[in-house]
């Protein structure tokens, strides 16, 4: 079987840390294991087959906290598709689940640096994102 898709570049687009001062740091550093990742994916349909899909990871604190730092990565990948991939379905496939795993380690390896470098140096994702599982939830 070929490759349905080919990627062509892959670029951090975006990337933010927010931690305003240090009383936000010192609480962060101590509920840090309680921030969850969020995840985001959309394209867009470029010429000659080619699509811009944008990943984005956020890292953050869903509960009611003054006190909150925030961080995120937006992934760009350019890819294009195969000629013979012509349905709509195999094409979603593609975006959401193919692609993300072939970039998911890069993409967490991202994540984890701007959170070590932003002063978190503990922080691991203690489970790998199942994008084949997510993928399949989203239509039972």
């Amino acid at each position: 079987m070929t490759e349905k898709f080919k990627i062509l570049s892959k670029y951090i687009k975006d990337l933010s840390s927010e931690t305003p001062n240090i009383e936000t740091y010192l609480f962060v550093k101590e509920r840090i294991a309680k921030y969850q990742l969020g995840i985001d994916i959309n394209s867009k349909a470029l010429k000659n087959k080619m699509v811009e899909v944008n990943t984005s990871f956020k890292f953050e604190d869903r509960e009611n906290n003054e006190k909150k730092s925030y961080f995120e990565i937006v992934y760009s990948t350019i890819i294009k598709i195969n000629e013979e991939v012509q349905d709509k379905k195999e094409l979603e496939k593609i975006i959401l689940c193919d692609l993300q795993i072939k970039i998911y380690p890069d993409l967490e390896k991202s994540l984890l640096n701007l959170l070590h470098n932003s002063g978190y140096p503990g922080v691991k994702f203690e489970k790998k994102v199942d994008f084949e599982n997510l993928y399949n939830q989203r239509f039972n």
